[in-house]
């Protein structure tokens, strides 16, 4: 079977970049040419990439960093920078992929009953937190709970474990949507849960990013897993054509079950989730489990997805359970379970991490595998810091990505020079996604410190006020600190060839 996969995996995708690689091949001989023809193209592009320029500099869509890096790259290429810019931003196929977007969430937005009375609670329990529980709930349409539970675990093959317990008690339905699946232990074990559950007739849909499993999974999974009675889609096929679309990426990680519990977190279905397999060392991962009310949202984030995914308009109101299943499940503080997309420009991944920060009187502590912030982000973390809040960061001390790695460490200088303490893993890699303050709030999820997450990805995450788990999460981030190296300022000092590779990787951080 694996040979098999293997085949399929490599002639589909050798296709599709060959058709890439073409498509880049006939736009670069035509701007190189030494014909007649071309030198009034290269004139006219490069006439063209001023005035793309003179867009970009005045356009408010665009963030500050990707202005200054798009601007960069228009005076490395004169005559292809602006060509670049237009296939990135101007296609009628990303408008037609946010008016769908927004569509769906216009219809299915009233599906969520907002909670005034878990809302009253909330902003009297924790005055100080208003203005974040407020903003998630009045303005981006995400309600804040009681009547829910929460396990939160430090590691991938607990929650895994926890996963599979849950898997067995489905009696009604099972979605998963995942960024990554791949053959494995992990994967395998969930599937043959999957295809026993499908065959006594209980619903089971799974959603998975092509991009993320392109060298993961053959291009007719899908057909495989329908042949088990498991409904299948993927999202935002990987097509072999040059569309700023294909920069949009399904982030998230969900499982819901029944309407009753929910999964999510930074642990994908792949064995190195698990450390099974890894050549980074320790694979450092949390999740979280929710049970109860909460998981109403979680209900409804998947649906939207799938219905996305396929085009389609499905009731969804069928699957969200009622507001009284849940008044005997005990209360743990508040959560408030919110989503983030490209379509909108309001980021709000970007503005719950900068609510915390903010609003931080103490301690904001922070893990992520990439550390790219932005503007906004630095003066942020920069600002608590020298306000006498201890900030502290833990990166990877061993890296998936290299150039990306080079990036991070691009940032280190500055935030180490703002009073920020910054981190690297010594076992190996931190995947998890996570920030903590002052012992009231905190906020798993999906959400990488980076462009692609707070603006090119669809995002899932949960933020907890006054829960039990709230120093659980503490004592889990205070451990992988002991467990990692702290950089110091004489770190950052380095040649001038590796200081030119790191400010390039920064200037081009954007786009990674």
């Amino acid at each position: 079977m694996r040979q098999k996969w293997l085949g399929s995996i490599f002639r589909h995708r050798f296709v599709v970049v060959l058709l890439l690689i073409i498509q880049i091949a006939i736009l670069v001989y035509i701007i190189i040419s030494t014909s007649a023809a071309s030198s009034w193209i290269n004139l006219a592009l490069t006439i063209f990439s001023f005035f793309a320029a003179l867009y970009i500099v005045g356009s408010p869509r665009e963030k500050n960093p990707y202005k200054l890096t798009w601007i960069f790259l228009i005076l490395i290429f004169p005559v292809f920078g602006g060509l670049l810019y237009l296939l990135y931003r101007i296609q009628s196929s990303f408008h037609h992929f946010g008016r769908r977007f927004k569509t769906m969430l216009e219809e299915s937005k009233s599906l969520l009953n907002d909670s005034d009375y878990a809302l009253e609670m909330a902003v009297k329990e924790t005055p100080e937190l208003a203005t974040q529980i407020n903003f998630l709930q009045s303005y981006a349409g995400f309600p804040i709970y009681n009547h829910t539970e929460y396990e939160y675990y430090t590691q991938g093959k607990t929650m895994f474990k926890s996963l599979i317990d849950e898997l067995y008690k489905a009696e009604k339905y099972i979605f998963m949507e995942y960024y990554i699946i791949e053959e494995g232990v992990m994967w395998n074990s969930i599937l043959d849960i999957l295809r026993q559950k499908a065959a006594s007739g209980i619903e089971v849909r799974v959603l998975y990013d092509d991009f993320g499993c392109f060298k993961r999974l053959p291009a007719d999974y899908p057909q495989q897993l329908n042949a088990m009675g498991i409904k299948c889609h993927v999202f935002n096929p990987f097509r072999p054509f040059l569309s700023v679309v294909q920069n949009n990426r399904d982030h998230r990680k969900i499982t819901v079950i029944d309407g009753k519990v929910a999964f999510t977190g930074g642990i994908n279905l792949a064995d190195e989730y698990i450390n099974l397999k890894s050549s980074l060392g320790y694979w450092k991962d949390i999740g979280i489990m929710v049970k109860g009310l909460a998981v109403r949202s979680f209900v409804l984030m998947f649906l939207q997805m799938w219905n996305f995914s396929q085009n389609s308009s499905e009731q969804l109101n069928t699957y969200l359970p009622s507001n009284n299943d849940f008044k005997e499940c005990p209360d743990d503080g508040f959560i408030q379970p919110f989503c983030d997309n490209p379509i909108n420009e309001d980021n709000i991944g970007e503005q719950v991490y900068l609510q915390i920060i903010n609003n931080a009187k103490q301690y904001v502590y922070l893990t992520t595998p990439y550390l790219l912030p932005d503007d906004n982000m630095l003066t942020a973390l920069k600002l608590a810091a020298k306000s006498n809040v201890d900030v502290r960061i833990i990166t990877p001390g061993h890296w998936d990505k290299y150039l990306v790695h080079i990036a991070n460490r691009a940032y280190y200088r500055e935030l180490i020079r703002g009073g920020i303490k910054v981190y690297e893993y010594k076992k190996g890699f931190v995947h998890g996604k996570s920030i903590i303050a002052d012992d009231k709030t905190a906020v798993v999820g999906t959400i990488n410190l980076d462009y692609r997450s707070f603006y090119l990805h669809f995002e899932c995450g949960v933020h907890l006020y006054n829960s039990r788990v709230i120093p659980e999460i503490k004592k889990d981030i205070l451990e992988t600190i002991s467990n990692s190296y702290l950089v110091q300022r004489e770190d950052c000092i380095h040649n001038a060839f590796t200081r030119l590779i790191q400010e390039i990787a920064r200037l081009i951080s954007p786009l990674m």
